[in-house]
């Protein structure tokens, strides 16, 4: 591995890291803005106005794009508009933060099998083994006798499912257009899809206050346009297999902020349980883990 290739994948993992430092920190301020304002008025202007700034910075491929590739993109924006409706949700109305930021990863897990649903290949070995780990999760969940899985929990595991969806749809699209531009479309049908509802369904309330159109901005501007410039950013000077990695540190720095800001405390079942379907995952993810490995051991050899 040259010195250039050392720095860059060096950059790329600090990238991701600072990426999930930012998202763990979004499900604070997303938290703190539902405080003042509508759940799906706040995703719809979050989700719009973040889609605007980055279509300040890839005005020109956004002209270019042919009606397949903008077809394509509107596909996983109503996909992640979903996810986010159900997301916010259970961020309204869930009982605990830090468990509801491990059920929200559960879609990590559903991928494989979603895939083989849409005619792609068999979900290997290792997605098998991490089932149990996932069902003894959440059987510990809903045995703690201070807990139980009510409509924002599932929600959450809802957001993980159109999630799944949405990365296998991404995926696709991404074949046939450039990150940046599918990034700022996706985040667009979002604002879009959600707004329509919220304003069926939502009174309009535009009067919150200072600190919470600052909880607002913090939101729009960090969580969702910083952060996805940041992944991009990082995915682009790195190998997948990295992005696996490190982006399942989220729900962890999650349950972390919300111990921190909102003083939450897990019962021996609910950490027993999160720690399982964190295993879960981990178990879903070790093939990208292993290669990830590998090809860091064959450019150390390489460059030896």
């Amino acid at each position: 591995m040259t010195t250039t290739s050392k720095h860059q994948h060096l950059q790329a993992d600090l990238l991701l890291l600072l990426t999930t430092l930012i998202a763990a920190a979004g499900w604070i301020f997303s938290k703190e803005t539902l405080a003042g304002m509508q759940p799906l008025q706040f995703i719809a202007l979050r989700f719009a106005g973040a889609g605007l700034v980055l279509a300040c910075f890839c005005l020109l491929p956004l002209k270019q794009l042919t009606w397949p590739q903008f077809r394509a993109a509107a596909k996983v924006g109503c996909v992640f508009g979903l996810a986010m409706i159900f997301w916010i949700l259970g961020l309204k109305h869930a009982q605990h933060l830090g468990v509801g930021a491990f059920l929200a990863t559960l879609g990590i897990v559903m991928l494989p099998f979603l895939n083989r649903l849409f005619g792609g290949e068999a979900p290997p070995t290792f997605s098998y083994l991490a089932l149990p780990l996932v069902i003894s999760g959440l059987a510990l969940l809903s045995l703690d006798p201070s807990f139980h899985l009510g409509w924002g929990e599932f929600s959450f595991m809802l957001a993980a499912f159109f999630l799944a969806l949405m990365f296998l749809f991404n995926s696709q699209a991404t074949a046939r257009l450039a990150p940046l531009p599918l990034t700022s479309i996706q985040l667009l049908i979002t604002g879009l899809i959600t707004g329509s509802i919220s304003l069926l369904s939502e009174p309009l309330t535009l009067n919150s206050s200072p600190v919470i159109w600052g909880w607002f901005a913090a939101s729009l501007l960090l969580a969702t346009s910083l952060r996805f410039l940041l992944q991009t950013w990082a995915q682009s000077l790195a190998p997948p297999s990295h992005t696996a990695i490190i982006m399942t540190l989220e729900p962890v720095w999650t349950a972390l902020a919300a111990s921190l800001w909102f003083a939450e405390t897990m019962t021996s079942y609910q950490l027993l349980g999160c720690l399982l379907i964190f295993s879960a995952i981990l178990i879903n993810r070790w093939p990208a883990f292993r290669q990830g490995w590998l090809q860091r051991k064959k450019a150390l050899e390489i460059s030896d």
